[in-house]
Formats: C-alpha cells, structure tokens, sequence
C-alpha cells in the first residue's frame, strides 16, 4: 500500500500543477487509506503536505505575476487566526468519543471522515462548474465587503483547521466575489493563501509527540516535483476538460469513502 501511497502523494502535486487546485482534497485520503494514518493524526499531517506543496505553486505564480500579495494578507489575516486557533484549542477539545447512536459509536475519527467525504462532494460540485465564478465577476459589486470577507475567511479558516483541506474551491470563488481579483490572479493569490494557513496552523501540532516526520518529507516531497511536473504539461494539455473530469474522480471517491464509513455505522 505504500508504494501506491507514494504514487498518489506525486499524483496530488500533479493535479495542483495541472489545474492549480484541487489536488489537496486527496491528501487525507492517500494518508488514511494508503498509509494507515489515524484520521484526526492525517489532518495535520495534511497541513504540512498542503502548505509546503501550495507554497511551491505559489512561488510559481509569482513568477508569472499572478499572486496579489496584499490581497492573500488581507484575506489570511482572518482565516490564519481561525486556523490556529482551530488545531490549538477546538480540537483538542473535541473527546473521541462524542457519542452513541443505536449501538454504533460515533467517534472524532469517524466524523472526520464523514465530514471529509461530504467537503470532497461539494468540491467536485465546484470543480465541474468551474464557469460559474467567472460569469459571476461581470456583474459583482466593487466594493469589499469587510463582513463577508471575515465570514468566508472564518469558514475556510474551519474546513481547513478541522479537516486539513485547503479549501481552495470556496478560497478562489471568494477572492473573486468579495476582492473582485481575476481569475488567474485568484489562482496563484489562493495558493499563497492556503500556504499560510496550512503551514501556520501545522504549527499548532508541533508540540505532538510521534510525528512521522520521514513520512512527510516523502509524501510533500512526491507532491512537490509533481506539481514542478503538472505546471509543466499544464503549458501542453488544456487545463478546463482536466478540471471536470477530476471533478468527478474526486466526486466518485468522496461517494466511496461516505458509503465505506456509514457502512459501519448501519
């Protein structure tokens, strides 16, 4: 299973190359299923691997001048904190066993996973309508909406502090919506984004014992030169098909780990 891990772990960088995002939403997956990690212990492993690899794609679009700089600090200085305080303080709170309904025990694992399966269907929703947020910027208010902005900042702040998803499919709809970006200036600015909270809310796990740290390295590594790889042939093949057809693969495996986890529930 392994080998087929680190397959995946290059697969993810590819994906994030190929369509500039989407990608992460398989990190927790490849960690639980291929790796055998515990799914609370996946979200900050998923963290690490998420940030790392987005901030090489975020270095990437820089280059290309498509990262607004002051508009990922202006948007991050909401979702960072709400990140941080995620892992340091709500999490932990959260016991393992939550609670029992007709026998079957529903565990912080479990609803991780439950709750990570129903993230990948609305993603993949938005992957394969992918127009819609274009269309959307015709006719969107030029004013910055300062209470919308810290709404949409929170929220992604919470997917990606509970779940370890980088949140990307509600982050780029928002920088266009809310901070009226372009779209490829949203791409590479969400990229820089999610670095941030990934990286900064990983930070609130490093007091962990027992992290598989080789593991990581491996995994963000992998995920890395796939990315290097996927930006390359994304200058070959036509990234809109790509991104609808990985819109499905992602809604066929948050089916299979919804029908795999409520399975054991009934």
């Amino acid at each position: 299973m392994d080998l087929l891990g680190y397959i995946a772990s290059l697969l993810i960088g590819i994906s994030l190359g190929l369509i500039g995002g989407g990608g992460s939403i398989l990190t927790m997956p490849v960690l639980v299923y291929l790796f055998g990690v515990s799914p609370v212990t996946a979200t900050s492993y998923s963290l690490f691997v998420v940030g790392s690899t987005s901030l090489v794609g975020a270095a990437q679009q820089y280059r290309r001048g498509t990262v607004n700089i002051r508009m990922a600090l202006l948007f991050a200085a909401t979702s960072v904190v709400t990140v941080f305080l995620t892992r340091k303080w709500l999490l932990p709170a959260i016991p393992e066993h939550i609670a029992t309904v007709h026998g079957f025990s529903i565990t912080e694992s479990w609803l991780t996973m439950v709750l990570f399966a129903i993230l990948m269907l609305v993603s993949s929703v938005f992957m394969m309508r992918g127009k819609g947020v274009q269309d959307a910027t015709a006719t969107g208010n030029k004013k910055v909406s300062i209470g919308k902005l810290i709404f949409f900042g929170t929220a992604i702040g919470l997917v990606t502090g509970l779940l370890g998803a980088g949140g990307g499919f509600l982050l780029i709809p928002a920088l266009v919506l809310l901070l009226h970006l372009p779209m490829k200036e949203a791409v590479g600015t969400s990229l820089l984004v999610i670095a941030l909270n990934s990286l900064i809310g990983f930070t609130g796990n490093l007091h962990d014992k027992g992290i598989d740290w080789l593991l990581l390295v491996s995994v963000t590594a992998l995920a890395i030169a796939g990315i290097i790889l996927g930006s390359y042939l994304n200058r070959k093949i036509p990234a809109g098909k790509l991104k609808k057809a990985f819109g499905w693969f992602v809604l066929a495996m948050g089916l299979f780990i919804l029908v795999r986890e409520m399975s054991a529930a009934f």
